[in-house]
């Protein structure tokens, strides 16, 4: 496992579920980003809801203290028609948020669309072209890449938040000549 020191940071990423759960860990090195681990939390062999979330919440924390991660990119839970199965998925976001803000990790949530669309340059890509885009974007040896597409579902969310967070922030202009001249004094002549 590479060490905390050799990268500026580190972003984890989560993909939330209540039968698995991905998560992903990218280090940043100046402008480059790297697969540092990747993989899920699988849920199904609990029957108590109430012990897979626990369960979450034990797995993000450990995986909060071994890589040391700076920040959470989570994936927002898309809008389904089975309420019951949102309020529990909703859970699985909260509890993994819970274990981050436990250790004071900055969380960031991305919707679906959003993720896909920063990897892909398509909102309505599939898993599998989201897990390829990663797989070369990021140099994964195809024989590394998970079975779970989960896995790289997290990943996805960190990736996007590592763009999202590198974008040059952009200065709000002037509405007018009149305003540009007042916040420019000195730079126009008359």
């Amino acid at each position: 496992m590479p060490e905390k020191s050799n990268f500026d940071r580190i972003i984890i990423g989560i993909d939330p579920g209540t039968n698995v759960m991905g998560y992903g860990l990218l280090g940043i090195n100046g402008k480059k980003p790297a697969l540092i681990a990747l993989g899920v939390i699988k849920l199904s062999k609990f029957d108590d809801h109430y012990m897979r979330l626990h369960r979450i919440f034990e797995r993000v924390l450990g995986l909060c203290e071994q890589y040391l991660p700076d920040e959470m990119a989570i994936e927002a839970p898309f809008f389904g028609k089975n309420v019951q199965s949102m309020l529990k998925l909703g859970r699985a976001q909260g509890v993994a948020m819970a274990a981050a803000l436990h250790r004071d990790i900055p969380i960031h949530e991305y919707a679906p669309l959003k993720i896909k669309m920063s990897i892909t340059g398509n909102g309505s890509a599939s898993k599998e072209q989201v897990a390829e885009m990663l797989r070369r974007i990021l140099n994964i040896p195809a024989d590394r890449m998970p079975e779970f597409l989960d896995a790289t579902d997290a990943l996805a969310a960190a990736l996007c938040h590592y763009y999202e967070s590198s974008k040059p922030i952009m200065q709000k202009g002037c509405s007018s000549w009149k305003e540009f001249i007042a916040k420019n004094p000195g730079k126009v002549k008359m």
